[in-house]
Formats: structure tokens, C-alpha cells, sequence
């Protein structure tokens, strides 16, 4: 049976675009729903949480999810991806090889932050990584009335950053960690501070001026937002 946003306790932010904070990290979620397609951005911090929003997303879009979007590969937004084997799996390139080759550094800064060891441990063995490699923007079709971008607008955040944009009125960009609202951006040892301010510029000429930036972390945001907190990374890295 399908839900509303409401009902599901996700924030609508436009015609069959909407998003969830998870609890924990207050990571967020994005779905896109379209005619018998829907767009899940990133999938939680445990496969129980990937579990519960594939089945949330399930009842919003009324149909299966047919497509999920990473936006970066911190452990809060792809610890669940396995638990949407059946999807086809979009990231920037880079990515899969930091799902592959890193897992013991994902798993310990998963613990690190305070995500139970077992938890964690159970992630990993199962973590899956995106078969559809993003170079640089690529036009998704979700159904007949539906196309969203890809875009892999990185390095910043980490050195394989992918945003989404829907279009529409307003247009909603999904940001990734690249942009963060309930805090100071976090640039941790995978961050590539030199480029980030330019992501940012990648970002807003993405979206425009109407646009409605949805942060990784935090309230959504607008241009304004988005374009004050390029110039304290560039005043915080030193770079122009």
C-alpha cells in the first residue's frame, strides 16, 4: 500500500521528491519517485537501516525501487547498500575501489563513530559496490515523466563525490557531505581540501539560483547557503 510523505515521516521537497534524516549521524536520505522507477541517494549505516528504507521507499513510490545513487562512500551512507541487491547502483568512479580495497579503514571509522562493532562487521562482509560508474554527468530516465543528472562534481568531501540534480520547480540538488548544514563540513584523511571549494562552484552551477540544496548532514539549504559555506572552505584550505 502506498504512503504519504507524511505518513512515512519523510520531508517533501517536490513533486515525488522527498528525504528522511536517519537517527545516529543525522544522515540524509533522498527518494525520486517516477512512473514505475524510483531513485533511492544513499542507503544508511547498517543493513538494518538499508532494510527499513528500502521497505519506506517501497511504500512512498508505490512500486519497487529501481535505482540508488551513492554519494560518497562514508560508512553512514553505504552500509546498506546490500540490502538493495536487486537495484542498479550508480556512484562516481573511484568509488568501487574504496569499497573494495578499503573495507578495514570504512569499518574502523564505523566503530570509531560509535556504530557497534558487530554492526559493522556484518556491513562489510556484505558491502556492495555501484556497477554503473559516473565519469562525469549522466542523465538517469526514471519512467516516462522523470530524468534526474548524475553528476560526479568531486573531489572535495572525499575524492569521489557524486551529486544529484532533479529537476523541476524548484529544482533539488542532492549534495552528499559536500555541503553540511548541522555542522562545520567535515574534511576527514580521504578529503581533497585543494578542490572542494570548486565542487561547491560545480554544485550551484548544477542547480541555479532557485534550487533547493539538500545537505548530507543537517536543514535543507539554498544557493546562498551553499555559496558562503564555498568561501569559508576557501578561507579555511587557503585556496581561491
Amino acid at each position: 500500500m502506498r504512503v504519504t510523505w507524511e505518513e512515512a515521516g519523510w520531508e517533501r521537497l517536490a513533486d515525488g521528491v522527498g528525504r528522511c534524516r536517519l537517527p545516529g549521524w543525522d544522515c540524509t536520505v533522498g527518494l525520486v519517485v517516477g512512473a514505475g522507477a524510483a531513485l533511492l541517494i544513499d542507503a544508511g549505516s547498517s543493513l538494518a537501516e538499508g532494510a527499513r528504507l528500502h521497505t519506506e521507499a517501497r511504500a512512498l513510490a508505490g512500486h519497487a525501487v529501481t535505482h540508488l545513487a551513492l554519494t560518497h562512500a562514508h560508512f553512514d551512507h553505504v552500509f546498506g547498500a546490500a540490502e538493495f541487491a536487486d537495484v542498479e547502483v550508480f556512484g562516481a568512479v573511484g568509488v568501487e575501489r574504496v569499497l573494495t580495497e578499503e573495507r578495514a579503514d570504512l569499518r574502523a571509522d564505523a566503530v570509531r563513530n560509535g556504530l557497534h562493532a558487530r554492526v559493522a562487521d556484518e556491513a562489510v562482509a556484505a558491502l556492495a559496490y555501484p556497477r554503473h560508474l559516473v565519469p562525469d554527468e549522466l542523465a538517469l530516465p526514471l519512467g516516462d515523466d522523470r530524468q534526474v543528472r548524475l553528476a560526479n562534481v568531486g573531489p572535495g568531501h572525499t575524492a569521489h563525490d557524486l551529486a544529484v540534480l532533479v529537476p523541476g520547480s524548484p529544482p533539488v540538488v542532492f549534495c552528499g557531505d559536500l555541503v553540511e548544514e548541522s555542522g562545520e563540513p567535515q574534511a576527514g584523511p580521504d578529503a581533497v581540501p585543494p578542490r572542494w571549494p570548486a565542487a561547491l562552484d560545480r554544485l550551484l552551477s548544477l542547480g541555479g539560483e532557485d534550487a533547493l540544496y539538500v545537505p548530507g548532514h543537517g536543514a535543507v539549504v539554498d544557493a546562498g547557503f551553499v555559496r558562503a559555506q564555498r568561501d569559508a572552505l576557501a578561507t579555511r584550505f587557503g585556496v581561491s
